[in-house]
């Protein structure tokens, strides 16, 4: 994953006299390696049997801040696309099937605190991407210690403050189709505890017609050290969001102009018309306690409550939802010896609930019509996890976990618009209860090289939104999927340590997958089709091309026998490292007939089979820099008959600017342009979609200019 340079001093020893300098001497910049927190072990990246894949400060700053894509999508097996401003779509090892608007089937946790939903969806349009300073994604079921999915989970922290600095910081982005972006944030850190606030506020006119954004962030984060063992986290996010929705295209109309906005025909009014839109304010609080009780046993618990108001506008309905809900989680973490060899046990449970009030209307022109259903959704959502990771001899790592999931959807349709009226009735789904092992062994080859196998099991149940749809019925039919994936795995370090790579292949069977389809008035509705067979090969690199130092000072020591040995000092001020990721994936559907149609064999729906992101990053001694990038999707089948496709593409974007300090003063210009080669090209399409409205047309060249200015006090 790219990372943005920092400029370490070495200290070189230089014998005078033809003595050899010791072995782990060397003038080269290590790479940096990351630390996994997924499984609770702090534990180096080759010493973690899975798949993971994190994303730094530095990856997020290299692209432009208005949206999460670019960053994210550096990750090989990991797609977030944006189908309208504002509204995400993430992928990781499978389709987008389930998630034709959303985030579904991957748990996100946002400082510790679960961020999806009891109701299964995770509300990801509502973070800025200037707050987070890391992301973290573990693939695949492997995440056993964060409950039911196939998906995986995605871990998010914001930024953190440098210990013993305070520092304040505001900056100001323009750029085209009416970008304007500002942040403030203030920050202090020191050995116990920190405290950082931000604002954050984007507007946005759109490249299509009806796809205005605006957003405003505010989020505040705090830890203490309570007590000598104790440590209080406190973290608050609020969220005021609105955007447009330009609605999908046929091949002719995305042809003929892809920034027009779903058109009106005789029979259905367009997104304009209906002012289709999406608006939320949402409030998030989570507190965490942290306490070491010994060297060997620590606790963490976090306690959350969050609230939102909804309004959406679509081209029927128009739908008032007001959520709220709560939870926690708890883990207990215990080191100690057996035969030997040091044993580390991880246990703890995960509670959640909501309760919504959802009310659905007929749109008219985005002000409500008359009443079509009115329901309180209950949701409770639960699981108990552990794991253990035992030391072995002869650098072998084995992990074991497990994790035992409930789900219930409890459905309260107090009023439906049918003649006459219906009054009152009870809808529950009781999902029955499921155990998602995990296992896996990993070798140390070396001291800078593993490899690794893992055999784990899933299952993910449908979200609320696939239960009860838009259009106001209720699937009682829908099953949870359930699937069991084989992986394996080398990473570390070649060449000196100037290289890292991380390679993955694995095997992932899954049963009861569901699928989605569009009906003619653009409702989402979902059905379990069988069976699929996802396999792919996962590959990341990166590495030092060129550094230039210079020296900062020389000194001579005099030993004993009269040696003497020269160290100098010397910092790196100037660097080209490069990075490339890419997936292959072969996914195929298994047995599958639907409508009396055989799609059995067929590619999977909404799958690219070749996806690649590279990219440079140059800095030079007076604080110059330049970050081009490269992206390709290939072909993407859009229907489940596989007769329908979006072509696949390139796209070349870069970033540029010029970063000093001066003093108490830190200054950052910058300048960018994203698909510089004005590609035509369709991004988060919708699937299955009826009378052929598949394309969601991606911005054209554009370009973006800014600055940042931090000061400290």
């Amino acid at each position: 994953m790219p990372t943005r340079y920092a400029a370490p001093l070495l200290l070189l020893p230089i014998s005078l006299f033809a003595q050899t300098a010791p072995p782990d001497t060397t003038r080269t910049v290590r790479l940096p390696e990351a630390t996994v927190t997924g499984y609770g072990q702090q534990q180096p990246l080759r010493r973690t049997a899975a798949a993971v894949g994190v994303v730094d400060a530095a990856t997020f700053e290299r692209f432009p801040q208005n949206a999460l894509t670019q960053a994210v999508n550096t990750l090989p097996g990991v797609r977030l696309e944006e189908r309208a401003t504002g509204s995400y779509r993430l992928s990781v090892r499978g389709s987008t099937l389930r998630s034709p608007f959303g985030v579904r089937n991957v748990k996100v946790y946002y400082e510790g605190i679960p961020f999806t939903e009891a109701s299964g969806s995770t509300p990801l349009n509502l973070l800025d991407p200037s707050q987070l300073g890391r992301l973290e994604v573990l693939k695949g079921p492997a995440a056993s210690v964060y409950g039911a999915g196939t998906g995986g989970a995605v871990l998010l922290e914001n930024r953190r403050p440098v210990v013993g600095e305070t520092r304040v910081q505001t900056g100001f982005t323009a750029g085209s189709y009416g970008l304007r972006r500002y942040t403030v944030a203030a920050e202090t850190g020191s050995a116990t505890g920190y405290f950082r606030a931000q604002y954050a506020r984007q507007t946005l006119d759109g490249y299509r017609q009806q796809s205005a954004l605006r957003r405003t962030v505010l989020t505040l984060d705090g830890e203490l050290r309570a007590s000598e063992k104790g440590t209080l986290g406190v973290h608050a996010l609020y969220t005021d969001l609105d955007y447009q929705i330009p609605g999908s295209l046929t091949r002719a109309q995305f042809d003929a102009d892809p920034r027009q906005a779903r058109p009106s025909t005789t029979t259905a009014p367009g997104t304009v018309a209906q002012q289709a839109s999406y608006a939320s304010r949402t409030a998030l609080l989570g507190v965490t306690y942290e306490y070491r009780f010994t060297d060997r046993i620590s606790s963490k618990t976090t306690l959350y409550g969050t609230g939102s108001t909804i309004a959406t506008p679509f081209l029927v309905d128009l739908e008032r939802n007001t959520p709220v809900g709560g939870g926690g989680r708890t883990a207990l973490n215990y080191r100690t010896t057996l035969a030997g060899r040091t044993l580390r046990l991880q246990g703890g449970a995960e509670l959640q609930t909501s309760f919504e009030s959802s009310r659905n209307y007929q749109n008219r022109g985005g002000t409500p019509g008359p009443l079509r259903y009115d329901d309180e959704i209950r949701t409770l959502t639960g699981f108990g996890f552990a794991q253990a990771d035992y030391e072995l001899p002869a650098g072998f790592l084995l992990t074991a976990g497990a994790s035992y999931n409930r789900l219930r959807y409890r459905i309260n349709r107090l009023t439906e618009a049918v003649t006459p009226p219906l009054q009152g009735y009870q809808t529950e789904r009781n999902f029955q209860p499921r155990l998602a092992p995990r296992l896996a062994l990993l070798k140390e080859l070396t001291s800078l090289v593993s490899v690794y196998g893992s055999v784990s099991s899933g299952f993910s149940p449908p979200t609320e939104e696939e239960i009860r749809p838009s259009n106001g019925s209720i699937n009682t039919a829908l099953q949870a999927e359930r699937g069991t994936s084989y992986e394996v795995g080398t990473r570390g370090t070649l060449f000196n340590q100037r290289l890292n790579f991380d390679v993955a292949a694995y095997n992932f069977r899954l049963r009861e997958t569901i699928v989605t389809r569009t009906d003619e008035l653009g409702t989402q509705l979902f059905a379990n089709s069988g069976n699929t067979r996802q396999r792919g090969v996962e590959a990341a690199l990166s590495g030092w091309l060129w550094q230039q130092r210079e020296l900062v000072s020389e000194s001579t020591l005099v030993g004993p026998a009269g040696a003497s040995v020269t160290y100098r000092e010397e910092k790196v001020v100037g660097a080209v490292r490069a990075f490339a990721s890419y997936a292959y994936n072969h996914y195929r559907f298994g047995r599958y007939e639907s409508g009396g149609n055989d799609f059995s064999g067929n590619c999977l729906t909404g799958t690219a089979p070749h996806t690649l992101s590279a990219g440079l990053d140059f800095s030079e001694k007076h604080g110059f820099y330049l970050s081009p990038t490269t992206n390709h999707q290939a072909r993407i089948f859009l229907n489940d008959a596989n007769t329908v496709s979006a072509p696949g593409y390139w796209t070349f974007a870069s970033r540029a600017g010029w970063r000093r300090t001066l003093g108490r003063l830190e200054l950052d210009v910058f300048g960018g342009i994203e698909n510089a080669t004005n590609r035509r090209y369709s991004l988060g399409n919708d699937l299955n979609a009826f009378g052929n409205r598949y394309f969601q047309p991606a911005p054209g060249r554009n370009y973006y200019g800014g600055a940042q200015v931090t000061v400290k006090l």
